[in-house]
């Protein structure tokens, strides 16, 4: 199916050139976390800060880029093994094991919601104390790997309760650019948010049916992978969405700028999923 959404303004000016050679993208990770509500499904959204150089005032999912920590450390772990996301996301074993560890990562960081647990029958239940919320701070400010974080305090990461979502790079004319791999997850019972990053000046859970229809007229900004993802992520539910991942499959997609008419467009193919 392809798909053209406007450019938006701030878009207009870098995208009518393309740079002979385009920023290399960084490698990044991020997760949909999800809950059961009233209204049904929500996700955990994130506004970042406008003053950010990249995606300011947009809401985005929990994420960030990979560390070279995430790839050379040895994580505790429980779940499916690197082989499998490497098949999954079309690359390195290691690289798509430090991709899991970077999404699982940067979701404790900025949220406090933690995938692991003491075994790979349970998951930790509370994070809010003093403890846990140092370890964020730690982990934030680069002074902590993640890896003696979970030894530290006799966890593995449950590498089985996310599932492999979607795989977007940021075009090639934008000045600042990202290889990102999706994830999906559910939120832990009994735990909850903590304080938000500081990247972000709001923070919510949102009923994705009700985002959406902010997003169409206008009341809330996001960009094009993380309006795909609340589309396909809102047909599930909190307890099925991981299980959907696992017989998903999914195209790498670059979205392109094309001109219609005079005006110019975002462009992106997405391929049919189950």
């Amino acid at each position: 199916m392809t798909t053209r959404i406007p450019l938006p303004e701030r878009l207009k000016e870098w995208a009518s050139t393309v740079p002979e050679n385009p920023v290399e993208p960084r490698d990044a990770a991020t997760i949909v976390v999800v809950r059961d509500g009233a209204e049904g499904i929500e996700a955990y959204l994130m506004r970042r800060q406008t003053s950010m150089a990249f995606a300011a005032g947009m809401y985005v999912f929990p994420g960030g880029g990979l560390m070279a920590s995430d790839v050379e450390h040895d994580v505790p772990w429980f779940g499916p093994d690197a082989a499998h996301w490497g098949e999954l996301f079309s690359c390195a074993p290691d690289l798509a094991r430090g991709l899991v560890v970077a999404a699982v990562r940067e979701t404790f960081e900025e949220t406090g919601i933690l995938l692991a647990g003491p075994d790979g029958d349970t998951v930790v239940s509370d994070t809010s104390g003093a403890d846990m919320q140092a370890a964020r701070e730690a982990l934030d400010a680069g002074e902590l790997a993640f890896a003696d974080f979970l030894r530290d305090h006799e966890l593995v990461l449950r590498a089985d309760l996310v599932g492999a979502w979607a795989h977007w790079i940021t075009p090639e004319f934008e000045p600042r650019r990202y290889d990102t791999r999706f994830f999906v997850a559910a939120l832990p019972h009994g735990q909850r948010v903590g304080a938000i990053s500081r990247e972000s000046d709001q923070a919510t859970w949102a009923p994705l049916a009700r985002v959406l229809a902010a997003v169409e007229v206008g009341e809330a900004a996001m960009m094009p992978p993380t309006i795909a993802a609340c589309r396909e992520v809102s047909s599930f539910t909190a307890d099925t969405v991981v299980a959907a991942a696992a017989g998903r499959t999914f195209t790498t997609i670059l979205p392109r700028v094309v001109v219609v008419d005079g005006e110019p467009f975002l462009e992106t193919h997405v391929g049919d999923q189950p």
